[in-house]
């Protein structure tokens, strides 16, 4: 299995989303989301693992800020508030959810 990131954004492209859900492998779900201006995202229900494909700017994760570019690796657990922020016009993200609901160490 391959997914190309021009490819992943093209067909982004044709939809009315800023993402799209490209597979789907037991609880792994991979996404590619490229948000315009407003990461308007809310905590979500499982853990996630982003992979910076293009653009930068900072991520805020639980209240930290950090900067992110190409290629950098970014964890959230299930249910932190977490966004990107003043990223440029080509940010795009791969986006990985895995794991059980709730995230692999909720007691």
């Amino acid at each position: 299995m391959k997914i190309n990131p021009k490819e992943a954004l093209q067909q982004l492209s044709t939809q009315d989303s800023p993402f799209l859900n490209l597979f789907v492998h037991g609880t792994l779900s991979v996404e590619i989301y490229k948000p315009e201006k407003v990461d308007l995202q809310q905590p979500h229900s499982r853990d996630e693992v982003y992979v910076v494909i293009s653009g930068s700017g900072e991520f805020l994760n639980n209240g930290a800020r950090t900067t992110f570019s190409p290629g950098d690796f970014l964890f959230v657990p299930a249910g932190v508030e977490h966004r990107f922020e003043n990223f440029t016009d080509d940010f795009a993200t791969w986006v990985l959810f895995y794991g059980p609901e709730g995230g692999e160490n909720n007691p």
